[in-house]
């Protein structure tokens, strides 16, 4: 089995909002121990503005990273699905259809299915990154024309 989501969907969903909000805590925190040490007063917004990122930050990450699953494997006329604990194979020729969103950070695919699943209706991975940004994945290419050839035969 060969893996077509992205090697990077842990980097997106695990490190990168913890370097997010520990960035943003951190912008908070300094100044409060620096003004207890001086005894001045820090200005307000160096606590509302980080606050309000984090705030804006985790609506856009629960959008468009927190709900993307873990890892997407090719088994030939069917796809593993596994997020956590969990896994299911999906046959070809239960997709309904394939979106891809190139032009996204992270890029991203979403499976739409035929019977919903443990992960329900739709399953949004993590395309693989590419080199050529502007440039469609040859992976995903291959994937639809087999999803509708895997169609055609169940009919």
């Amino acid at each position: 089995m060969t893996q077509i989501s992205s090697r990077m969907t842990f980097f997106y969903k695990r490190v990168f909002p913890i370097i997010w909000f520990g960035f943003l805590a951190a912008i908070m925190i300094g100044p409060a121990v620096i003004g207890m040490n001086t005894g001045q007063t820090p200005d307000p917004m160096v606590f509302i503005a980080p606050v309000v990122m984090m705030v804006f930050g985790f609506f856009i990450m629960k959008k468009l990273v927190f709900g993307l699953v873990d890892q997407v494997l090719d088994a030939g006329d069917a796809l593993l699905v596994k997020n956590g604990a969990q896994q299911e194979q999906i046959p070809l020729a239960d997709i309904t259809n394939i979106s891809y969103v190139q032009m996204m950070n992270p890029p991203q695919v979403t499976l739409s299915l035929r019977r919903p699943t443990t992960f329900g209706e739709k399953v949004t991975f993590c395309a693989p990154t590419r080199l050529m940004p502007f440039a469609t994945s040859p992976v995903i290419d291959d994937l639809i024309k087999r999803v509708d050839a895997a169609r055609r035969r169940g009919r």
